[in-house]
């Protein structure tokens, strides 16, 4: 008798399809810890917490016109879970490498689309490096899913795992528990990254409620055909394959709380003002002309809401085009209008727009989602995510997690994509590049700091001539 098979959403289907080998359809993490990890700990954590989900036993069986999961009847942990050592003293660079060379590598379709590898002689401790494929759920629900593995001190108690499959009532609980204690631990998302973390409108129910936003979703659909095609620069390439992963050292949150309140706006926007003017630098560095128009980025806009529980994984998400105003020398002033553009997109529909494109694309032929892909990635020149992490410190099978970071994949012709984290009192900020875009990671990371630096700076200034102003 054959495992039976479920049917794939339409909006999976449609991230299935877009993998790939210019662009693999991943979304890649690595966590560094601040000692060795033990191997049977983890795995047993592995087993408690992860293999709960069903999707992570799962293989996709994609006959053309449909597409299933099924439970893989060859299911191996050792199939997903390697051990791994970098050479010699290795630093940081030498693991920017070897994650560049692995998130520039498929997933193996024959087994469930997941990998994990641990990597020996880093540092003092270790580091380990996730790889999910974007078909089995969003960004938002996999740092959720990874929050879950981890713990608030050292040595928590984990339960005996059994050796048979446990039955689906216990399962569904334990997903719940470990669910609602990843929500607990990023309880502030709710006050960071407001445009990405929450629904445009409260309780959306899809398909879309056309009768009572039918003219404004048919807006924001012209608005989206419309739109050009971004402007020509460095930034938009023939892609390689071949990724370029660096991280910066993070920025202290309570400096960036700072200088947000003292722009009178939100963190997400000092962020997304930061990332514009690394851009600035970038195009100034290269001597290339900056678009007056600015450029546009594609960011993910999560639409489940984070107070509920995840039993099922898959993507609720859809995509909003960002205008970052590039061409905009003064900090002050690329803050208001990134603040502008930001409000004016809270107000629209676009998120929901493209959440019900991705379930037609699914559901229709391959064809047209390749051009629909190749039409919308024309109109951003990267994609950028804001995701919020716990407020203190966690654990990984008795290892301190010291920087998380994360990367989502890019579509069509799209070959950057950058990623915002905070963790623990901290701002992380990632970025992979395609090799065949001039653009050098860590230059862009030191771009980032000496932005928010040069923001920061031009805040509290502006700040301090307020106060001044008004006593006189």
């Amino acid at each position: 008798m054959s495992p039976k098979q479920i049917p794939m959403s339409a909006v999976d289907r449609a991230w299935l399809r877009m993998d790939s080998p210019q662009n693999p359809m991943m979304i890649c993490g690595v966590w560094t810890l601040e000692r060795p990890l033990s191997m049977s700990r983890f795995r047993h954590t592995l087993e408690e917490r992860f293999l709960c989900f069903d999707r992570f036993r799962q293989r996709v069986i994609d006959t053309g016109d449909r597409a299933y999961w099924q439970d893989d009847p060859l299911f191996d942990l050792d199939n997903h879970l390697h051990r791994i050592a970098l050479p010699g003293k290795a630093d940081k660079a030498e693991l920017q490498k070897l994650v560049s060379d692995m998130n520039s590598t498929s997933l193996d379709f024959r087994q469930p689309l997941w990998q994990m590898h641990y990597i020996d002689n880093y540092g003092d401790g270790g580091a380990l490096l996730i790889r999910i494929h974007h078909c089995i759920a969003d960004g938002i629900s996999l740092v959720r899913v990874m929050l879950s593995l981890t713990d608030k001190t050292p040595e928590p108690r984990l339960g005996k795992v059994a050796r048979k499959r446990r039955s689906k009532h216990r399962q569904r609980l334990t997903v719940q528990n470990f669910l609602h204690r990843a929500v607990d631990s990023a309880e502030a998302a709710t006050n960071q990254a407001k445009l990405f973390i929450q629904s445009v409108r409260e309780e959306p129910n899809y398909p879309l409620k056309l009768a009572t936003t039918a003219s404004g979703v048919a807006l924001d659909l012209l608005k989206l055909g419309l739109a050009p095609v971004e402007p020509k620069t460095g930034l938009k390439e023939r892609l390689s394959g071949r990724k370029q992963v660096a991280w910066a050292e993070p920025l202290d949150l309570a400096e960036v709380k700072a200088c947000a309140k003292a722009l009178g706006g939100t963190i997400n926007d000092a962020l997304l003002c930061t990332v514009t003017l690394a851009l600035q630098r970038h195009f100034k560095a290269h001597r290339e002309t900056i678009p007056e128009c600015g450029i546009r980025v594609a960011v993910p806009f999560n639409l489940r809401p984070l107070d509920q529980p995840i039993e099922t994984l898959g993507n609720r998400f859809g995509l909003v085009l960002v205008t970052l105003p590039v061409e905009i020398r003064d900090p002050l002033m690329c803050f208001r209008q990134v603040q502008e553009n930001m409000n004016r997109l809270k107000r629209s529909y676009q998120a929901q727009v493209t959440y019900s494109l991705l379930d037609i694309f699914g559901r229709g032929p391959d064809v047209i989602e390749r051009r629909a892909l190749d039409l919308l990635s024309n109109k951003a020149s990267a994609v950028l995510t804001n995701v919020p992490g716990p407020r203190e410190p966690l654990y990984l099978a008795g290892s301190k997690v010291t920087q998380p970071m994360f990367w989502v994949p890019q579509s069509g012709s799209i070959g950057i994509g950058m990623s915002i984290l905070s963790y623990a009192g901290t701002v992380q900020f990632g970025i992979t590049v395609d090799k065949a875009i001039h653009a050098d990671p860590d230059a862009v990371m030191s771009y980032f700091r000496e932005s928010f630096e040069a923001l920061s700076h031009a805040a509290l200034a502006g700040r301090h001539d307020a106060i001044e102003r008004k006593a006189s």
